[in-house]
């Protein structure tokens, strides 16, 4: 990477992320059932399941493409509130014994493990629905025209042609050697359909935002959400288990197929890099304005491997 594709400092960056991911955490605390709310438990868990943990970067996508499009940075609140949660619901149902079976996650016990797995089910459901609940509420200051595409595209990102579908494909695909089109397909669902749908809810938030925004923002979350799932894919077979947060190798002990083990390590690291360059590109055409995009794309694709 060089000076000219990093258009902004990165202490700038690191100020608007540290501001951003304590914004987010203070939006999800107030939003959730208080833990002494009725059905106690049950709050318990949601509140275990999404607070205090995670890097936030889908919330993140959801700012900065907002403050790309104009949009004030309340406006987005609950629509980066509402993706964090369904993000948060898709993990509590991931590692359960009957999907991917993982004790750890976000450096801490899984919530099936600390609540049992009715309860973690239950819990993850409660998030979706609440997410849903604060991307149509009135607090959410924006018109209805944006609540409409907002709602529309969290709920087609969540569902079988989004997440949902991914995960199916996921576990369908356990022991078979994918090509790298079916990966990508996969992982376009499972992985990059949220992040898109962050992104573009972020934007969706502002008034009037030109096509050429929108589709700018569009083809980065595209190309970043890919990316997003490449370097996972890196990370889980160079980092440690305590530096991911989650249990390392899972990837390869349940015989999935993953870019590493597809194209090697070399090679999907070449990806990685490529993948961040088309988000760059799609910038091209911005200054200023596109810099926490910029400084996002970084983030995502840079992490240590």
């Amino acid at each position: 990477m060089n000076s000219q594709e990093m258009r902004h400092p990165p202490l700038q960056f690191a100020q608007w992320t540290h501001a951003m991911q304590s914004r987010i955490e203070q939006v999800l605390n107030e939003a959730m059932p208080a833990s002494t709310e009725t059905p106690e438990t049950l709050h318990q868990a949601m509140r275990y399941a999404v607070l205090g943990g995670g890097k936030r970067v889908r919330a993140l996508l959801a700012y900065a493409a907002g403050e790309f499009c104009g949009a004030n940075v309340v406006e987005v609140d609950l629509s980066a509130a509402a993706v964090e949660l369904i993000h948060a619901f898709s993990l509590v149902h991931d590692d359960m014994p009957c999907m991917d079976d993982d004790d750890l996650r976000r450096g801490k016990t899984s919530t099936h493990k600390q609540f049992g797995d009715a309860t973690a089910l239950l819990a993850g459901d409660a998030l979706q629905s609440l997410a849903f609940e604060l991307a149509s509420s009135e607090q959410c200051a924006i018109g209805a025209p944006q609540k409409v595409k907002i709602l529309h595209c969290l709920a087609f990102a969540t569902g079988s042609r989004g997440m949902a579908g991914g995960q199916s494909i996921d576990l369908e695909s356990t022991g078979i050697l994918l090509s790298q089109g079916q990966l990508a397909q996969m992982h376009a669902l499972k992985t990059g359909a949220l992040m898109h749908a962050a992104a573009m809810m972020g934007a969706y938030t502002a008034q009037d935002t030109d096509t050429k925004k929108l589709e700018a923002v569009e083809s980065f979350a595209k190309a970043i959400g890919l990316a997003f799932q490449v370097v996972d894919d890196i990370l889980d077979a160079e980092a440690d288990t305590a530096t991911l947060g989650k249990t390392a190798g899972k990837d390869a002990e349940q015989d999935k197929s993953t870019y590493v083990t597809l194209l090697g390590l070399a090679t999907a690291k070449s990806l990685a890099q490529s993948l961040y360059q088309q988000a760059l590109a799609s910038l091209d055409d911005y200054k200023q304005e596109a810099d926490m995009l910029r400084g996002l794309a970084n983030f995502i694709t840079q992490r240590q491997f």
